[in-house]
């Protein structure tokens, strides 16, 4: 059967995704509408829009373009909103780029992407100046007013251009050139995920995309204009780039920016700000459930946790509500799908803990048997696929990946395994996909195993998700050699050439890699195994 959510279908309006964010900017004027919560900079919604208007202008001068690539390389700033927004203005599309990505990942993204800019922070421009040589950036800028210590190793001969350059002498409003911008067909943004197996690939999501996914939510009565709003999780993610950023800004809400999570600074900003609503992690929300310094400084403004990226079970989930004496309500997406699909009920007494909600206004959701495809009832487990008007265009030159992704009838295949229970509340309860997920980041198995095969000593290799109270799941490798090398050596050799999340945890030689006879690796042996394994060892 199809499930639909108890939430009335909403209209989305023909229209670029800049306009309908900013739609109230003028109206707000002087209301903050990004604050940065380590230094106090405060970007009103009147600055944001006049920003906004002559990035673009510089851009265009420049001779970006509609159709053009600009990549973002860069922790949470308010002026990530600004180069996002002017870069949609001129019908361009922005490459979202993990700051704590390697030289070469960054540089493959970038050509991957087809990127002809890139900005990004002072403490980025080291890596990020090698991978824009690498892949032929027309011109790097960066971020001046982020880190004002450091501004001196800004300009020229740091191989990039200040920012603030690009509105430097620019006139405010209406100065860039109009471009017809149709929503359903034009990119928007470039994510990158590795989707239900494989090599990241770059997600195309149109301006219709996220207008609708953000109209979606309206339904969902997330927020409102009165409520302020914690950016901690990263904006080079979907969750933080269209839940949090753009959601908050057509909403009219003051959203408060963190580069990173650090414990006693997310307490700090959230008491110091007012934060009346938090969008956050499972990590995250098991620090706040368990760890003591949290009860040093009182929350009494904070009224909603929403947690998504990965499932929250239901004994974590009372234990936060317990401590912080808020509500808590859960979602489920993904990137493909910008990202929204599930959510919690408004009521708190219609949330059931552990479940991921209801399918969004506009989402229609089954249930598909795994071996047959056929589709399942209430309360059968199965493959979860979604259809609805957020379904990305498909993936970046990858027919293939978006045939094996979105069917014939555009359903959208998760890899998630999960049910519906007789009240139509899913439940997420393993992956098909071969995803790992740390801390709610994606770490692809394939990536890994094509680093460790560059090892001299390594002949095959395996990498699985573990898991990890902590953080969700931690890769572990399994590897078979062809000549010496110890475990901490292969892990070693591995974290010095991936990014801080996707580091291999351990390390297990092995003799064998099980293989299906075509020649793909069969992980889910392994991680039986492991779990087979684990049991004995709590016994």
């Amino acid at each position: 059967m199809i499930f639909r959510g108890p939430f009335p279908d909403v209209t989305i309006p023909e229209v670029a995704i800049t306009p309908y964010v900013l739609e109230k900017a003028k109206a707000l004027g002087d209301k903050p509408a990004l604050i940065d919560g380590v230094s106090g900079r405060v970007l009103t919604y009147a600055e944001l829009a006049e920003s906004v208007s002559r990035v673009a202008a510089g851009l265009a001068r420049r001779g970006f373009k509609k159709g053009d690539v600009f990549g973002i390389l860069s922790p949470n700033a308010p002026e990530y909103a600004i180069a996002f927004h002017a870069v949609a203005s001129l019908g361009g599309i922005t490459c979202t780029i993990n700051p704590l990505y390697t030289e070469q990942e960054i540089a493959h993204q970038l050509k991957d992407s087809g990127s002809r800019y890139l900005v990004t922070v002072p403490g980025c421009l080291e890596k990020a100046n090698a991978a824009a040589v690498e892949a032929d950036i027309e011109e790097l800028f960066v971020f001046d007013n982020f880190d004002s210590a450091r501004n001196s190793a800004v300009g020229a001969g740091a191989g990039a251009t200040p920012f603030s350059s690009l509105w430097e002498s620019v006139a405010p409003f209406d100065e860039f050139p109009a471009v017809e911008i149709n929503p359903r067909e034009d990119l928007v943004a470039l994510p990158y995920s590795s989707g239900t197996t494989g090599l990241p690939k770059g997600v195309m999501l149109t301006h219709h995309n996220l207008v609708a996914n953000m109209c979606q939510m309206e339904g969902l009565s997330y927020f409102s204009e009165k409520d302020t709003l914690i950016a901690v999780l990263p904006m080079f993610h979907i969750y933080g780039l269209v839940v949090i950023l753009n959601l908050g800004l057509r909403q009219g809400a003051t959203i408060v920016t963190l580069p990173r999570f650090e414990l006693e600074l997310f307490l700090q900003t959230l008491q110091k700000y007012g934060v009346t609503m938090a969008h956050l992690v499972p990590p995250i929300v098991l620090g706040l459930s368990k760890h003591p310094v949290v009860d040093a400084y009182p929350l009494p403004k904070l009224k909603t946790i929403f947690c998504g990226a990965a499932p929250l079970g239901e004994n974590l989930t009372r234990a936060c509500i317990e401590r912080l004496s808020c509500e808590l309500r859960q979602g489920y997406g993904m990137t493909e799908t910008s990202p929204v699909t599930h959510s919690s009920p408004v009521e708190p007494s219609q949330v059931k803990f552990g479940s991921v909600g209801v399918p969004a206004p506009n989402t229609e959701c089954k249930i598909i048997d795994l071996e047959t495809g056929e589709m399942l009832g209430p309360n059968k487990e199965g493959e979860v696929c979604v259809r609805g008007p957020q379904v990305m265009r498909g993936y970046l030159n990858n027919p293939e990946a978006t045939a094996a992704t979105i069917d014939s009838e555009r359903w959208l295949h998760t890899g998630d395994i999960g049910y519906a229970d007789s009240d139509g509340h899913f439940y997420i309860v393993d992956r098909a996909k071969e995803l790992i997920k740390y801390k709610g980041f994606q770490v692809p198995p394939a990536e890994l195993e094509a680093v460790l095969l560059t090892h001299p000593a390594i002949s095959d290799a395996a990498v699985i998700p573990c898991p990890d109270d902590e953080a969700g799941e931690v890769p572990k490798a399994f590897v078979v050699l062809k000549g010496e090398a110890t475990a901490e050596e292969i892990r070693t050799f591995v974290n010095e050439r991936v990014a801080p999340h996707k580091k291999i945890r351990s390390v297990e030689l092995t003799d064998t890699i099980p293989k299906s006879p075509s020649g793909k690796i069969l992980r889910r042996v392994l991680v039986e195994a492991e779990r087979e394994r684990k049991k004995l060892d709590v016994a």
